[in-house]
């Protein structure tokens, strides 16, 4: 017996692409999510298209990101084709410790949200100057003097 031929990975896929029943059988939306470091931050950016932003719940917790909302079916009649998924989608995303979460930003552009988290001060990278003295290298960390 052969195995040729056989991947797990595209029957996960294809089984995660359907969505993923909840409460009541109904399913929940995949929702596809790119994260990506820019400077001192991190953005998220989530597609959404045709949703009003205001039917979006954005919530951080600690270091837990929860975005969430409804895509309802825009016709009352029988659908003759249906391919675009009308349901509610949710999705967490797990922050580092090293992020600030009180000043995070969301915006709305062209079907896409972005959340942009930004670095906290004690995580961002700092340039150290180095001060010689009497031939002696001395380190300057922006802190008190020492006499």
């Amino acid at each position: 017996m052969s195995m040729a031929g056989f991947d797990p990975f595209s029957s996960l896929e294809r089984m995660l692409s359907r969505g993923v029943p909840s409460e009541g059988g109904a399913r929940s939306l995949p929702l596809p999510v790119d994260v990506y470091r820019s400077g001192d931050a991190f953005i998220v950016e989530v597609d959404v298209p045709g949703l009003d932003p205001q039917s979006l719940d954005l919530q951080v917790e600690r270091n837990l990101l929860s975005i969430s909302g409804e895509r309802p079916a825009r016709h009352d009649a029988d659908a003759v084709l249906c391919e675009r998924p009308h349901a509610r989608f949710s999705r967490q995303l797990y922050l580092g410790e090293n992020l600030d979460t009180e000043n995070l930003k969301a915006e709305y552009e062209n079907g896409v949200l972005i959340v942009t988290i930004p670095l906290s001060h004690q995580a961002r990278a700092r340039r150290i100057d180095i001060n010689t003295t009497g031939g002696q290298a001395a380190i300057d960390t922006g802190s008190t003097e020492r006499s």
